[in-house]
């Protein structure tokens, strides 16, 4: 068997429910910024458990664009002080979705 171009039937073998709720909210920061204009991808927030085939199929789903690739990386919780009280800041699960070429993705709303 070939790996050849997924077809639509690939979303399917998830729930819908499950990929609606696999991202979180998109990151908007400099850094992300800067790696989307280099290399047109986009940045998510997503839950701890979210694989990279679910995250994929999120983004084609709710976005409606075709996406090339994604990488992901955990990043650690500070521990943080505020006088005598420490605190920890949760742990994050970020996603790098690069989308195919030509593939735009706006998150600024045109409604305002």
């Amino acid at each position: 068997m070939s790996r050849m171009n997924p077809t639509p039937a690939f979303r399917t073998q998830f729930e819908e429910g499950r990929l609606m709720a696999v991202l979180v909210a998109p990151i908007v920061s400099e850094k992300a910024t800067m790696v989307g204009e280099k290399s047109n991808a986009v940045t998510f927030k997503v839950l701890q458990d979210a694989t990279k085939p679910e995250i994929k199929a999120a983004v084609e789903l709710m976005f409606k664009v075709e996406v090339q690739g994604v990488s992901v990386l955990n990043t650690k919780g500070k521990t943080k002080r505020f006088g005598k009280s420490i605190g920890r800041r949760d742990n994050v699960r970020k996603a790098y979705v690069t989308l195919k070429a030509g593939q735009e993705l706006n998150l600024v709303g045109e409604g305002a």
